[in-house]
């Protein structure tokens, strides 16, 4: 007779739903630890709720930080859950997009530096506009065994932001 009484009446929520409601609670408090301080502060919440966040952060001990995730997991319950869940998951789809895009810069990059000139032809047919010039100079430094490792990393990287800056022009 789950959150009612011997006579039918309904007495609020059964043990096991407020045991749940507090664990579910403390998973988003732990979540919430795992941010970055800038993206706490966009959340916008409760003060109280930010400190007891930030100190978690702090904490070393294992036992302490498990005391600290409980108190933030009682403040959690006095809080609407539901536009910290959204503002999470649209943070995760922004993340994964990001990680995606970065996957897809690197693949053009690795391309580049394989298959030189194919590559590099079918790079311009997608952005017409890029300099051509300077990408070929580009990986052939990347690519070069005349040019010392370090030359050949700093040109890698370089060539990433370039084909990185071509992606962020077709947005």
């Amino acid at each position: 007779m789950h959150g009612k009484d011997e006579n039918g009446e309904y007495r609020g929520p059964s043990k096991s739903m407020r045991k749940r409601d507090a664990a579910a609670a403390q998973d988003l408090g732990t979540r919430l630890i795992a941010l970055k301080e800038s993206e706490l502060t966009a959340l916008e919440l409760p003060e109280t709720l930010l400190d007891a966040i930030l100190l978690a952060k702090r904490i070393t001990s294992r036992g302490g930080l498990a005391r600290q995730r409980q108190y933030i997991g009682k403040l959690m319950r006095d809080i609407d859950p539901v536009p910290i869940e959204a503002a999470l998951s649209a943070e995760s789809r922004l993340s994964t997009l990001d990680a995606e895009k970065h996957k897809r810069i690197e693949a053009w990059r690795m391309r580049l530096l394989t298959e030189g000139p194919a590559a590099l032809d079918d790079l311009l047919t997608w952005r017409p506009g890029a300099d051509r010039k300077a990408l070929q100079t580009l990986i052939t430094k990347a690519t070069s065994e005349r040019i010392d490792p370090g030359s050949r990393e700093s040109a890698s990287r370089e060539l990433f932001r370039s084909v990185r800056s071509l992606f962020d022009a077709s947005s």
